[in-house]
């Protein structure tokens, strides 16, 4: 079984809005924290926010107010809804889980910011905001 599926992106207007989700399998839902990255071209992969196992959920600043993480428990479904989107949001989107520690800053919620430090990761789905 694939650990995360992302869907629901697509393309759209400045200002509208999309809802992500990712699918998990129940081992990696239930892991410590579950994110979301995205990656423009030719830019590194950011964070977007996270979610741990309590449900506290963080996000960054460049989205703060205009998204929001949240959790299916019943359907082991994470969701990344984003409104007001921008231009600049362009990017492939990827969910990850079970951060490992190490390198890297932490959110308020201490889930990783780097990608690099969780151990599963989506296929990634792709936003498109034109102006």
């Amino acid at each position: 079984q694939v650990p995360l599926v992302e869907s629901g992106g697509g393309s759209v207007q400045a200002g509208g809005s999309l809802r992500l989700s990712c699918a998990a399998s129940a081992y990696t839902y239930n892991k410590n924290c579950m994110a979301w990255f995205r990656q423009a071209p030719g830019k590194m992969r950011e964070g977007v926010g996270s979610v741990n196992s309590d449900g506290v959920t963080s996000v960054a600043d460049s989205v703060k107010g205009r998204f929001t993480i949240s959790k299916d428990n019943s359907k082991n479904t994470l969701y990344l809804q984003m409104n007001s989107l921008k231009p600049e949001d362009t990017a492939m989107y990827y969910c990850a889980a079970d951060y490992r520690g190490g390198i890297g800053g932490v959110w308020t919620n201490a889930c990783g910011q780097t990608f690099s430090v969780y151990n599963y990761w989506g296929q990634g789905t792709q936003v498109t905001v034109s102006s």
